[in-house]
């Protein structure tokens, strides 16, 4: 019957099919995506509190990464069913690649790689996807793969810079990912302290990154005999510009090894008095009592003199200088340091405070008041101020008197002026 209708008419027909087809593709794929958004709220709300320890922008971008990945599997089952090289396969194929294109954008941006490098990774996958979907991928390759530059006798090609690009990035996403994830397993380890804690995840860290870099060699099929020239100009370079770089790197891993410094201790090098923040790769991090966060180079603290007030023992004892007059009761006013000193709040009772008579002054009775504190993070000059600011009001209401300093001008008259002959 088909040779008496016209084949003008028979086209259209034709086109009208592939329209219905590319609409019920649509609808399907509507259809599957909402279904995907039903099952990713009910998912991501027993996956979101496992996922806290992986960062606030990773957790935030739980429910779109699972509802698209959902939409992406789904969505490739039906594009698997339909046959190939329609259209409604092409549109199910574009909506699929860009699910997964959304799925490795919110993965970036959820390990704080950068907007620029997330958007061409994106884009990448949307492409491949569909190529490959479509039955084009290799038609695609050998497109990016003629445009090139060559270099002596290597040649870089569009397809290679890209390749590179795709692998670096994904690579550096994944790494990052894992980081955190072994980050949050060693931390919440029983069996560790806290020093150990850090030196597993730095350790952790820096094997991470190894992996990821030969991993990548690998995909590339680069050759590793090509690295011999640069693995010499690294070696000089370290050897001379980045020699206090390694040296920190080293001097950080040594002090978590023999933990003389850890987080948490009350240290001073030099003017800088504070408690460590953080052990990092090139310098550790002191927090002063102002506030300020002093960051000193690892290789100081291992050739300079260090004070670790708490290296051994947290508790540190506090002298306080105390002078009182001459014509003052000392016994009273020693009692009244001691009482100064055992109401302070901060101050320990076992060991118990002591009042040292330090010596006789030009104008009073030194004392040095001796008090034990526990939490020397807290700061020190507190703890003097508190005591002197009691013992002000106690020597006030006893009587006792501070001296301040006096001099006696004694004025001697000029002699008499001498007798001169009369002329």
């Amino acid at each position: 019957m088909t040779r008496f209708i016209p084949a003008k008419w028979l086209a259209l027909l034709e086109q009208t099919g592939d329209l219905i087809q590319a609409g019920i593709a649509l609808g399907v794929a509507i259809l599957l995506y909402l279904l995907a958004a039903a099952l990713a709220r009910v998912i991501a709300r027993r996956v979101e509190p496992h996922c806290a320890h992986l960062g606030t922008a990773f957790v935030t971008r739980v429910r779109p990464i699972v509802r698209h990945g959902l939409a992406t599997l789904l969505i490739g089952i039906a594009t698997a069913v339909w046959p190939t090289g329609t259209i409604a396969n092409i549109l199910l194929a574009m909506i699929m690649g860009g699910a997964l294109a959304l799925v490795a954008g919110h993965l970036a941006r959820g390990v704080s790689i950068p907007l620029w490098a997330t958007i061409p990774l994106a884009v990448m996958v949307f492409v491949m996807l569909l190529s490959g979907s479509t039955g084009g991928i290799t038609p695609l390759a050998e497109m990016l793969d003629s445009v090139g530059l060559q270099l002596g006798r290597s040649r870089i090609s569009l397809l290679d810079v890209i390749s590179v690009a795709a692998i670096a990035v994904g690579l550096f996403g994944a790494a990052r990912l894992a980081n955190r994830v072994l980050s949050r397993s060693i931390s919440s380890a029983r069996s560790l302290d806290a020093t150990q804690k850090l030196l597993a995840e730095k350790l952790a860290g820096v094997t991470v990154i190894a992996v990821a870099f030969f991993f990548g060699i690998d995909v590339l099929g680069i050759d590793l005999t090509a690295f011999a020239v640069f693995s010499g100009a690294l070696g000089l370079a370290v050897g001379f510009g980045l020699q206090k770089t390694v040296g920190n790197l080293i001097a950080g891993i040594i002090l978590l090894l023999d933990r003389s410094i850890k987080p948490g201790d009350v240290i001073v090098v030099g003017e800088s008095f504070g408690w460590v923040n953080k052990i990092g790769v090139r310098a550790v991090s002191v927090i002063t009592r102002d506030g300020k966060e002093h960051l000193i180079p690892n290789e100081n603290l291992m050739t300079q003199e260090v004070e670790n007030w708490s290296y051994s023992d947290r508790n540190v004892r506090v002298h306080i200088p105390v002078g009182i007059a001459y014509d003052s009761d000392l016994d009273l006013a020693q009692k009244l340091m001691l009482q100064a000193a055992s109401e302070s709040p901060r101050v320990l009772k076992s060991p118990k405070p002591n009042v040292w008579l330090k010596g006789f002054g030009d104008s009073s009775v030194d004392h040095d008041i001796l008090v034990w504190i526990s939490d020397p993070e807290s700061g020190v000059g507190n703890v003097r101020s508190d005591v002197l600011g009691r013992l002000w009001h106690l020597f006030r209401d006893h009587g006792v008197t501070i001296p301040f300093p006096q001099r006696v001008v004694h004025m001697v008259p000029p002699p008499p002026p001498e007798p001169t002959d009369a002329l």
